[in-house]
């Protein structure tokens, strides 16, 4: 074959292997699957909208309105979320991977089976949230509140869970507390009993009270009930 052919197979063998990925369409309306990854949808008025299966990964949705929304299966990974709200939303099976927020409401979300490993949630707010099965390994919830919160089958290892409100959520059998943080979380009143984790130096750092219910071979520090700050 001569030259000449074989370099116009070449290059455009090159062309196809190197061709530039699809951009997000920013612009688009919110609806099902809906691609806005990376964009920016700042300050934006978006309850009751419709993400389902959505991507919304990368997205600056910073003091955004996603009250009433379904972001059923939508991917939010890496999203910026500070001071959003997501109240009343249905999330089921959502991935919140390493987002970024700072008080992002979450009070009364449905987040059956979804992910918020390694999440930047500090005074993040789940009250009356149902978070059955949510995955929050690694993830930094200092002073967050799960208030009325339902959290059966909620796995918190290595996560950082200090000054935490956990005293007044409600679930059914153990939670993992593998390595997690608790310096002053509030657990009074929990039946810890069939936790997972738990090792007595995390005990002795946390606020429980009486009617607080350890795992066997743990003992109620001297130290409780803590003081509220």
């Amino acid at each position: 074959m001569p030259l000449g052919p074989i370099l116009a197979v070449a290059l455009a063998l090159v062309a196809i292997t190197f061709r530039p990925a699809v951009a997000a369409n920013c612009s688009q309306t919110p609806g099902p699957g809906v691609d806005w990854s990376e964009c920016s949808k700042k300050a934006l008025m978006l309850g009751g909208s419709n993400f389902e299966g959505g991507n919304l990964t990368g997205a600056d949705l910073t003091l955004t309105d996603l009250s009433r929304t379904n972001m059923k299966g939508a991917d939010l990974e890496k999203a910026s979320l500070t001071r959003a709200w997501f109240t009343g939303a249905t999330a089921d099976g959502a991935k919140f991977d390493r987002i970024e927020g700072y008080r992002t409401g979450f009070d009364k979300v449905s987040a059956v089976g979804a992910s918020f490993a390694l999440a930047e949630l500090p005074r993040a707010s789940f009250k009356g949230a149902l978070l059955i099965n949510a995955n929050f390994e690694k993830a930094e919830l200092g002073r967050a509140d799960f208030s009325g919160a339902v959290l059966t089958g909620a796995r918190f290892a290595l996560a950082n869970l200090s000054r935490a409100e956990l005293g007044r959520a409600k679930f059914e059998g153990g939670l993992d507390f593998s390595r997690a943080f608790l310096f002053l979380t509030r657990i009074e009143g929990l039946d810890l009993s069939s936790s997972t984790g738990l090792e007595q130096e995390q005990i002795d750092i946390a606020c429980g009270d009486a009617a607080t219910k350890l795992p066997s071979g743990l003992t109620v520090p001297t130290s409780w009930p803590c003081p509220f700050d």
